[in-house]
């Protein structure tokens, strides 16, 4: 059984899975996943040399779940990690590696409290600076405003996407999970669906569901969800014009930390706005990024998707610092 720590922090008790001795390396995963999206990369960092530790972010898993919508603002998040690396780390610094919406919140981190974080790595989403607008309007005019569905607009109502996700949670996750893969063909995330639509409506569930997701880790997953519900994991949905008023303050920072970045060829993040140029950006806030990576064929799950590949790039990195 995995190797459970709870770190009590002042507002919010984290759950962690620990393993190894050495420089600290906190992992923070994205939606709808858990520690568990980091399973091939503990093993394999800790016996780098590492302090491997993999957190159920706030409202997933075994960590603290607060009901109100502001609690799981950027700001909250920082905290979080930061508190978990002044609890576990010998020196008070960690190296950060964050998938999904954990590459933004360890992206932020490094940015606002560069005291704590000797590095940064993020998976699937590129850092390319302090926003110059809240992400929201930017869906807004881009989507909503022509009439276009959005999952993040649709996230955005309290309780509607909770209840869709909740009434079949298996369904929900091997149908989200399947329609933003790798092995899902062009299309299977539609384009052309209109504002009113739901989350679901057209993605397929897929049989047999890919490798790289075993049954009993979709298991691990639906098992999560069935106990936590969804309303932690969307509230971080619903802080964009927060997250956007507090990070303001940070607009002139850059990341100076060395850096990392993984992403897929076939990741639906990196072309969510048309194709867009997103090394040059890196490069300009990023300072000593040392590597910005596509995985040929790689879809969003980045590290689930590709364990040995994500390690072939991440360990000696590491090792690198």
């Amino acid at each position: 059984m995995s190797n459970f720590q709870f770190i009590d922090l002042p507002d919010i008790r984290i759950r962690a899975v620990v393993e190894g001795e050495g420089p600290l390396v906190v992992m923070v995963h994205g939606f709808p996943e858990s520690w568990f999206s980091w399973r091939h990369q503990l093993g394999p960092i800790a016996e780098a040399g590492f302090t491997a530790c993999a957190i159920d972010v706030r409202g997933y898993g075994g960590s603290g779940k607060p009901q109100p919508v502001e609690a799981y603002a950027m700001e909250h998040m920082i905290s979080d990690v930061a508190g978990v690396i002044e609890k576990l780390s010998d020196d008070g610094k960690a190296v950060l590696i964050g998938h999904d919406w954990g590459a933004p919140i360890v992206w932020n981190t490094a940015l606002v409290r560069p005291d704590r974080v000797r590095a940064v790595a993020g998976l699937s989403v590129p850092y390319t600076g302090p926003a110059k607008m809240s992400f929201k309007d930017m869906f807004t005019e881009v989507f909503t405003k022509k009439g276009k569905f959005f999952y993040q607009h649709y996230f955005q109502e309290e309780g509607v996407a909770e209840a869709e996700a909740e009434a079949d949670v298996r369904g929900f996750l091997r149908r989200f999970y399947y329609a933003i893969s790798g092995d899902a063909p062009d299309g299977t995330w539609p384009r052309d669906k209109v504002v009113g639509d739901t989350l679901l409506h057209r993605l397929p569930d897929p049989d047999p569901f890919p490798a790289w997701l075993h049954k009993d880790g979709l298991a691990y997953f639906v098992n999560e969800f069935q106990q936590s519900g969804f309303r932690g994991p969307i509230n971080r949905y619903r802080n964009h014009d927060r997250d956007f008023a507090y990070l303001s303050q940070f607009a002139d920072r850059k990341i100076h930390q060395p850096s990392l970045f993984i992403g897929g060829s076939r990741d639906l993040v990196l072309t969510m706005f048309g194709k867009n140029d997103f090394v040059t950006p890196m490069k300009e806030h990023l300072t000593d990024l040392r590597g910005h990576d596509v995985l040929e064929g790689c879809g969003h799950w980045t590290q689930q998707e590709r364990p040995a590949e994500v390690n072939a790039r991440l360990i000696p990195w590491l090792k690198s610092l």
